[in-house]
């Protein structure tokens, strides 16, 4: 028989009309009772963590989430953890540092419509993360609309579409069709260690989208803010402008100080190469970092993770060219 653990959090999945529109209000009792799960099969407790929409979701709370897990993990075979879906994929890249070598599955789940609703998307939700909870994985996932991805990979890519959620650069570790629910083991997160819990976490990480005619100056103004981190996300494979607004000079300064500087793409599927043009040379021989394939969500996450780590602006560059959770394709 299964252990399993149920930490609520909010979200919709877990909210009911008020005057000011949808809030978070089911606990996690409430929501087992819409949900008529059988339980024949598993042992489960339930825990109440937060109450948030996830809009309000932030370091601090990842921080509270990846301690709870680490002090429980022990004593479960499997933890589902419902979310808002908004910053989903935040939280679980987020988790998926913090928590290193993390020997059983952690499955973030949410819904598009709160599970009160009597079309609500939830219910099959819930139902998959119950079934992955189960399984002999590794480390932290997103399920939704019936797929299984891992949490470093996971975009939301709809706002109001049941399928909200994409699997980018690596297919999902585990689809749902008429035989049940396939995992494609090859693709999980494998363990390299003892689990231990790095939750140090950089919150003066700052995410870019480049744009064209942006103001070099703004970088300036980030470096003045005491913000320690920099992620930008480039036109294309990583190209960043520097006729008349001289981008790439502008980011040697600000490298020069110590600021690390994340380059990855605007564009969702595939990876950036600084090798292919001019520009992206240019930003490779001024010290910044490659992104690879990896999502933004992934990008910010890794940062504020690594320089929660380690001041040193040389280490970080090695914790990018490192794959921890399958975060990464590396040449």
């Amino acid at each position: 028989m299964k252990k399993l653990l149920l930490i609520t959090t909010g979200g919709t999945i877990a909210s009911s009309p008020s005057d000011e529109g949808l809030i978070p209000a089911l606990n996690s009792q409430e929501l087992l009772s819409i949900l008529g799960l059988r339980e024949e099969h598993i042992q489960l407790d339930c825990e109440d963590l937060l109450n948030l929409d996830s809009s309000n979701m932030q370091p601090e709370e990842w921080k509270l989430i990846a301690r709870r897990i680490y002090e429980v993990y022990a004593d479960y075979d499997g933890i589902i953890l419902t979310h808002g879906t908004d910053t989903m994929a935040y939280t679980a890249s987020a988790l998926s540092f913090m928590l290193c070598n993390l020997p059983i599955p952690v499955i973030l789940t949410g819904s598009q419509l709160p599970l009160l609703h009597p079309l609500s998307d939830g219910v099959d939700n819930i139902r998959l993360a119950f079934a992955a909870a189960q399984c002999a994985l590794h480390g932290v996932y997103i399920c939704f609309n019936r797929k299984l991805m891992l949490g470093t990979r996971a975009v939301k890519v709809r706002t109001m579409n049941f399928d909200a959620f994409e699997s980018v650069n690596a297919q999902p570790i585990g689809i749902v069709d008429a035989r049940g629910l396939h995992i494609y083991e090859k693709d999980a997160i494998s363990l390299k260690g003892k689990c231990e819990l790095y939750d140090d976490l950089c919150e003066d990480v700052y995410l870019m989208k480049l744009t064209p005619g942006m103001n070099p100056e703004i970088l300036d103004v980030l470096a003045n803010m005491n913000y320690r981190g920099i992620v930008i996300e480039a036109f294309g494979a990583g190209g960043i402008h520097f006729i008349r607004r001289d981008l790439i000079s502008k980011l040697e300064e600000i490298v020069a100080k110590g600021i690390s500087v994340v380059v990855c793409s605007q564009c969702l599927y595939e990876n950036s190469d600084f090798s292919i043009y001019q520009t992206g040379q240019k930003v490779l021989r001024h010290g910044v970092i490659q992104g690879y394939d990896m999502t933004s969500e992934a990008c910010l996450t890794k940062l504020m993770w690594a320089l929660g780590q380690t001041a040193d602006p040389q280490t970080v560059k090695e914790i990018f060219a490192t794959n921890y959770v399958n975060e990464i394709t590396l040449k």
